[in-house]
């Protein structure tokens, strides 16, 4: 491709990205698959900008004065403009006269707190700090689990592949790249021997402190990356029963199941009205995603007040929906991949209200009988692990037991 269709690429994507609807990673792997034309280092080069304006959106559209893509892309290479209009028969429509008087001015005023933490003002006043903001918006490392062998295999035979890993810190199978690979190519993948999940999602499967001998249920399991998780620890003994309401979302963890060679995740599309005696209830709460901010920078654009307020109702009720399957002395584990407080502490301050059966365990003494690292938090009511704290997404786990 030449430079101009190259940036005509990104402006369509960036159109569609900008319209607050649809996933970013769904809008662009839609386009390139429709356009098999395009070749890897095409590819490489139209994601790699599409993705470095999305995280530099709100500076960008500040010292642009607009919010439309266009001029956002025009200011973002505002030095590479030969670059862009090489008169390419698929490129960018030429400049015309307003546009090359606006790019010669100056956008002089200082950034607002909100813009300096590419953070939407009604999120960032609910964040208030631009450096977690700041870490929240860095891109993240891919994060891997070892299943079914310990990480020092898994990080040999990855090593016999030519790809390098280090060691996550808390997570005893976690293994950390640095760089962008496609891992379903790789054997160790291919064998059913690694799987794509975050540390802190890891530390939160391994909390729920499942065994082979326990009645467990994954509610809101979306993909399954924790029940997936549980299983390794239960050496695929015993039974997990997942569920979700969303059925493409159940089935979805099939080929997963397939491919690790899982047996015992048994997925359910309903919870009888009988079984009330989980050892385990495991609530993966909808939530913000505002902790995966790293993974999805253009989440946050399409997050609103209202729909926030729906989530935290939608939590309290599946909460409640917990509370009343799990029998006395089982553990309600709820678990969201959100740094709001609303969706976490503020929800578990009103479920205790209603629930005076439930109790918070001590999340240090189970993390350290769990997990081989030092305790990272200040609170033993629940974890909170994020970029900054713990060089992970950000992740909230409470881990409440049923009294009487």
């Amino acid at each position: 491709m030449q430079n101009g269709a190259r940036y005509q690429a990104i402006l369509e994507i960036l159109t569609e990205v900008f319209a607050d609807k649809v996933p970013a990673d769904k809008i662009i792997n839609d386009y390139v698959r429709k356009r098999k034309y395009i070749g890897s280092k095409d590819r490489r080069f139209i994601v790699d900008e599409v993705w470095r304006i999305i995280r530099n959106r709100m500076k960008l559209a500040f010292d642009a004065k607009s919010e439309e893509a266009r001029k956002i892309l025009l200011y973002a290479n505002k030095d590479k403009l030969s670059e862009m209009f090489d008169a390419s028969a698929y490129g960018l429509a030429p400049l015309s006269e307003d546009e090359k008087t606006w790019l010669k001015e100056e956008n002089e005023e200082p950034y607002p707190d909100y813009v300096e933490a590419e953070c939407p003002q009604w999120l960032f006043e609910k964040i208030k700090d631009i450096s977690f903001c700041k870490a929240l918006n860095e891109v993240a490392t891919t994060d891997i689990r070892a299943h079914g062998i310990s990480r020092e295999e898994l990080a040999r035979r990855l090593k016999g592949e030519g790809i390098a890993v280090r060691e996550g810190v808390y997570a005893p199978k976690c293994l950390k790249i640095d760089e962008r690979l496609v891992l379903n190519n790789c054997m160790a993948w291919q064998d059913g021997l690694m799987e794509v999940q975050d540390e802190a999602s890891q530390v939160a499967a391994i909390l729920a402190d499942v065994n082979a001998q326990q009645k467990i249920m994954d509610y809101c399991c979306g993909a399954g990356g924790k029940a997936l998780a549980m299983s390794d620890v239960m050496q695929n003994e015993g039974k997990i029963l997942a569920h979700d309401v969303d059925a493409k979302r159940l089935d979805a963890i099939k080929p997963r199941m397939e491919r690790l060679k899982v047996k015992n995740i048994e997925l359910v599309d309903f919870v009888a009205d009988s079984d009330k005696d989980f050892d385990r209830f495991v609530l993966d709460a909808p939530c913000s995603g505002s902790g995966t901010w790293r993974r999805a920078p253009d989440s946050k654009f399409r997050l609103t007040e209202e729909k926030l307020f729906g989530l935290t109702k939608i939590q309290a009720e599946l909460l409640d929906v917990a509370a009343a399957k799990t029998k006395i002395g089982g553990r309600i584990v709820y678990i969201t991949c959100s740094v709001l407080e609303e969706e976490n502490e503020a929800q578990i301050a009103k479920f205790l209200e209603r629930h005076s059966e439930f109790e918070t365990i001590d999340l240090q003494m189970l993390w350290e009988d769990r997990i081989a690292s030092p305790y990272p938090c200040k609170s033993t009511k629940w974890l909170k692990m994020s970029p900054i704290a713990t060089g992970t997404d950000g992740f909230f786990v409470c881990v409440m037991k049923r009294k009487y």
